[in-house]
């Protein structure tokens, strides 16, 4: 189980309180730190009660949102630390041209190295296959990684993973004999034009996703 709980501010007095949950992993932010420290306190106790602990590694208590980086400032601290959920690395940030407060969200570094590994060993075990099949495997697994990590503010990451799938491809092709190791980029671009799906953006800010218009 992962927790993670944040706050805004350094007040006292009752505040707001968000939480979102999938499974047993949940993230909880607290407007006010005093809240958020007496929710883990009364959650670790409640947890006693039943024989049970929360996990030291995965819970944490950081100073994360709008006004995280400017009171670290004032304190004379680093950058708001960010937290790991459902498969990306939550970032305080701003926007490119309004420099407003956002939250980027970016591909946890660490599984995506381990998916890229994964899937070179995949690759290379399969390079046998007639190119189109291996290529249709290839399109549903690159469409099913945009379909989840496709988010604003992750393009980079995308882009990356693509480009790694793609390497991976041509340097299987290359393993399977002495003459395909003659193929060229030009034709393996070819290839990947027919094959690969493009990285680009699929999903909406969250602000953009949550505002639905019914008509009466």
């Amino acid at each position: 189980m992962y927790i993670c709980i944040t706050f805004l501010t350094n007040g006292c007095k009752d505040g707001e309180v968000i939480i979102v949950r999938y499974a047993d992993d949940f993230v909880m932010g607290f407007q006010h730190r005093k809240e958020a420290e007496r929710f883990l306190e009364e959650l670790k106790e409640r947890f006693a009660a039943y024989g049970l602990e929360v996990n030291s590694e995965k819970t944490r208590l950081i100073e994360f949102g709008r006004f995280a980086q400017s009171n670290r400032a004032e304190r004379g601290e680093g950058k708001p630390e960010t937290f790991d959920f459902l498969g990306f690395t939550h970032i305080c940030g701003r926007t490119r041209k309004s420099k407003k407060f956002t939250i980027h969200r970016k591909t946890i570094a660490k599984r995506l190295r381990a998916k890229i590994k994964e899937l070179r060993k995949e690759i290379i075990r399969r390079r046998h296959e007639p190119v189109p099949e291996l290529g249709k495997w290839l399109r549903a697994v690159v469409q099913g990684h945009l379909n989840y990590f496709a988010v604003p503010g992750n393009k980079k990451t995308i882009d990356a993973f693509r480009t790694e799938v793609n390497r991976a491809w041509l340097f299987a092709l290359r393993r399977r004999s002495q003459k395909s190791r003659a193929l060229t980029w030009e034709r393996i671009k070819r290839l990947v034009k027919t094959w690969i799906p493009t990285a680009k953006i699929l999903h909406p800010y969250p602000n953009q996703r949550l505002c639905v218009n019914y008509p009466r």
